[in-house]
């Protein structure tokens, strides 16, 4: 990574939910102050083990003294969340990124409808408190498979006076939620927001189409894992900045033939769910072959900018504006 760091302490862990703790930063120095954020940011922690793992911030966006995320113990865990439940420890001091934000809250929305997925209610949250706080319409749809394993329930049935809420638990409705019903009838000017697993993500982009809504936002735990035929072959990268010629072979991504190549552009995850690596595109053969979880589609069929740890391109040569 070439993105600066700060020093962060392990200030609070607590037990939010079955298999699901916050953990509350503060800066490890009582001279450096954390970065403001907006609601839907995200912050990396550089964990001791090696990993590199992003979570969506929780807290209210007013904050300034402190960072908390909320981490799931995933059962398919590749090392990152396990270690965050196993091994990390109040007092411990750890490098993470300042805040990111590539699932923005547009504030001034006449209504906004938050759906939360399990875990996805992190940014939701966050986005509840703070439209909350400027007391503007919105409403939630929080839906986890039973009530054991939701997290701030008792934070947001405070809030309560200040929005709807509608609750969905797998297990007392008996299955998963039917989108199109709870969602319909909440006007297309109103803005959706939805975070959460997979299969919840797809299934909310195709009722918002369903429903008429184009004001729909998402935000992914990970990549969408796509078969491309691009991944099959090599292609150069120009360098625009310094002129510079990089050849990525077949099999390798951009990022890691710039890192090899001695070059050292921002990056994070890699894994094309940070933000952390987006490099502008100034121009490409063929077709750019986008497979982060970031960028929507008007963002990929405008072909202006990439996530470069992940995506490729579909000819030979490929033009970034980069160093």
């Amino acid at each position: 990574m070439s993105a600066s760091t700060l020093k962060a302490l392990v200030h609070t862990l607590r037990y939010e939910a079955d298999g699901i703790v916050s953990v509350e930063f503060r800066p490890a120095s009582a001279a450096v102050e954390f970065p403001p954020f907006a609601a839907g940011s995200h912050i990396d922690l550089h964990l001791p083990n090696g990993l590199v793992r992003s979570y969506s911030l929780c807290n209210p966006a007013s904050d300034r003294g402190r960072y908390v995320v909320g981490v799931l113990n995933d059962r398919k865990s590749r090392g990152g969340s396990r270690y965050v439940h196993q091994q990390l420890r109040v007092g411990q001091v750890i490098d993470i990124s300042a805040p990111r934000n590539n699932f923005e809250l547009h504030e001034d929305a006449p209504k906004s409808v938050l759906v939360s997925g399990g875990i996805g209610v992190t940014p939701i949250f966050c986005m509840l408190q703070r439209l909350a706080a400027l007391g503007r319409p919105v409403e939630v749809v929080y839906c986890a498979r039973n009530r054991r394993e939701a997290a701030f329930v008792e934070a947001i049935e405070g809030l309560a006076d200040k929005a709807g809420i509608t609750w969905h638990f797998d297990d007392e409705a008996g299955g998963p939620p039917d989108l199109v019903k709870l969602l319909g009838g909440r006007g297309a000017d109103s803005h959706y927001y939805c975070c959460g697993p997979t299969p919840m993500l797809d299934a909310f982009e195709k009722s918002c189409e369903q429903l008429g809504y184009p004001n729909a936002h998402i935000e992914r735990f990970a990549a969408v894992v796509v078969e491309s035929a691009a991944n099959g072959h090599g292609f150069e990268v120009v360098c625009e900045k310094s002129g510079k010629t990089v050849e990525v072979p077949a099999g390798k991504s951009v990022l890691d033939s710039l890192i090899d190549a001695g070059l050292n552009p921002d990056h994070s995850c890699k894994e094309g769910v940070c933000g952390a690596c987006e490099t502008a595109v100034l121009d490409f053969d063929g077709e750019l072959d986008h497979q982060d979880g970031i960028l929507t589609k008007i963002e990929r069929q405008s072909g202006k900018t990439m996530m470069i740890c992940v995506s490729r391109c579909t000819g030979k040569r490929l033009v970034l504006d980069i160093y």
